[in-house]
């Protein structure tokens, strides 16, 4: 049974899949759980082994979701750009298959769309993080507005991440302003341009300040993770603290340069 107030008729959820069709089968079970739906489900896939495709086309009339289909991997760029092709509506909430709402999300998320109906400069609202954007102000509502500056004086390399990959609601214009994904590289590589080209193109973004309290990440142990880190980015090892310190203003003083000189 849909509850009105939980149906949002002008949003497409655009979900991204790789081999893990339990996980989204578990996402699309978090939404119905909670009663929310939306004007439409595009489920975009990158090439998935035949068992996993499979299983998606089985499950498709349940969920009553178009699946975006693609003859072999072809990256995260690629695998974003055709799923928000296939978006009809004004609004897209964007969401990594392995990511599940908690129960609160709905009220936070319809906090959300009402700013995007009511301030026409906003692009981007992000629910999840690993971290806290480091320079912020106060939007309304739990959410603040993320403010970027290329200033050393703002010496948080984080400050970067204006834009993630991580579910955010955005306008389905998203790819006519800040241009398309770029594809052929690595899914953290095609991140970082989609950063920069958003911050070059002074997009507006807000960020919920209790960015863990809205979703789960849930990587199991039959569908872990696809992507990975080189072991000494995460090591504990003082040397290899040092070595990422190091790394970190280097890549401070090459990000700074990319969004001042580097044309996309």
């Amino acid at each position: 049974m849909t509850i009105p107030d939980l149906h949002f008729k002008d949003v497409t959820l655009l979900v991204t899949h790789y081999n893990r069709s339990r996980s989204l089968e578990r996402l699309l079970d978090a939404f119905r759980a909670q009663g929310i739906t939306f004007g439409d489900i595009v489920v975009s896939d990158d090439g998935s082994r035949p068992e996993h495709l499979e299983k998606l086309v089985a499950m498709q009339p349940d969920y009553n979701y178009r699946l975006v289909t693609a003859p072999k991997n072809r990256g995260l760029g690629n695998n974003i750009n055709k799923g928000q092709d296939a978006v009809q509506t004004p609004y897209t909430l964007y969401v990594q298959e392995d990511f599940e709402p908690k129960e609160i999300f709905a009220t936070h998320f319809k906090d959300a769309l009402h700013f995007f109906e009511t301030d026409a400069e906003l692009d981007i609202a992000r629910f999840y993080a690993y971290f806290k954007y480091p320079y912020t102000k106060a939007y309304n509502k739990g959410f603040s507005e993320m403010k970027f500056s290329a200033s050393p004086l703002k010496n948080n390399h984080l400050k970067f991440y204006v834009y993630s990959d991580h579910p955010h609601l955005r306008r389905s214009s998203f790819l006519q302003k800040f241009g398309r994904y770029p594809e052929g590289i690595k899914g953290d590589l095609t991140e970082y341009r989609m950063a920069l080209s958003f911050i070059q193109h002074k997009g507006k973004g807000i960020f919920f300040d209790r960015f863990t309290d809205l979703f789960y990440q849930k990587n199991s142990s039959d569908e872990p993770s696809t992507m990975g880190r080189a072991s000494w980015r995460e090591s504990k090892n003082s040397l290899a603290l040092a070595a990422r310190a190091v790394y970190l203003q280097f890549k401070l003083l090459k990000w700074t340069y990319d969004v001042l000189f580097k044309k996309l």
